[in-house]
């Protein structure tokens, strides 16, 4: 009998192992893990701690911005590479616990602390105020991450705003440098859209190539902005513009495709019915 236990032993910790072996999806899950946290370290040394020690160097606070939100955009790159290569390839037991996890670190606490920060540094913003809409965003991302792990859903949407496009939106707000109340309620109406039942559609196919390009090219916005190119300002102001109404707009898509195919539908139901 000891040697029946023994075996047994030998053979579970075997096993073990090979369940918890991390594929190349999981990996690149990870990588998106860790960009999210490198954009709270840069959003604090660059932004939080020169403005807390009194430091007048704006441009150390624009190149550390504009990292922090190259790091958010190269974890979105992340996110996207691990779901194709876990659909091509394979996943392990732990790749949606994972995916989960990192989410919720690069797309709702980078953000939702990107959010906090502006509230402390910039001069008509309010800290608590912004402290709470930074809680919302970070909560919001919970509940919709919850959500999509406990809900099915249609093949090839996703229900409320994806959460690598919610974060990306804020940060766009926040970028934008309205005053301080617009920002505020946009930030909030984001938050709304990803736990809202507004159906967006997933990245796939010619759509995740648009998305990986538009990725692409708010790096190079934020690159222009942060070395202070001629232009670099305005440019960045017109990305962050377009990706607020994106995030807008791309809902309106999918709500006028699902109105023309419930009529449709009913023009064919009348179809049947006639004689």
């Amino acid at each position: 009998m000891p040697e029946a236990d023994d075996e047994n032993d030998v053979d579970g910790t075997e096993d073990m192992p090979l369940s918890m072996r991390l594929s190349i999806a999981d990996t690149l899950t990870l990588g998106n893990a860790t960009c999210g946290f490198m954009a709270v370290y840069f959003t604090t040394t660059g932004i939080l701690i020169p403005h807390l020690t009194g430091s007048d160097e704006t441009g150390m606070a624009r190149h550390s911005a504009a990292t922090a939100v190259i790091l958010m955009l190269m974890a979105a790159i992340f996110d996207l590479f691990d779901g194709l290569v876990a659909r091509k390839l394979r996943s392990s037991p732990m790749g949606a616990e994972l995916d989960n996890l990192s989410d919720l670190i690069s797309f709702g606490l980078a953000p939702a602390y990107f959010v906090l920060v502006y509230g402390m540094v910039a001069d008509d913003a309010h800290q608590r105020v912004s402290a709470l809409a930074a809680i919302v965003v970070l909560l919001a991302v919970v509940l919709r991450l919850a959500r999509f792990s406990c809900v099915t859903l249609k093949d090839g949407m996703f229900q409320g705003m994806p959460s690598p496009f919610g974060a990306l939106t804020v940060v766009s707000i926040v970028l934008l440098e309205l005053p301080f109340i617009p920002t505020l309620l946009a930030i909030v109406g984001v938050a709304w859209l990803m736990v809202s039942r507004v159906e967006y559609p997933k990245p796939r196919g010619v759509l995740a190539v648009a998305m990986l390009g538009w990725i692409v090219a708010a790096m190079g916005l934020l690159a222009a902005w942060a070395f202070d190119a001629p232009g670099g300002q305005l440019l960045l102001q017109t990305g962050c513009a377009l990706q607020v109404v994106l995030g807008a707009v791309i809902p309106l898509f999918a709500t006028a495709r699902r109105v023309n195919t419930f009529r449709d539908n009913r023009r064919e139901a009348r179809a049947a019915q006639l004689p």
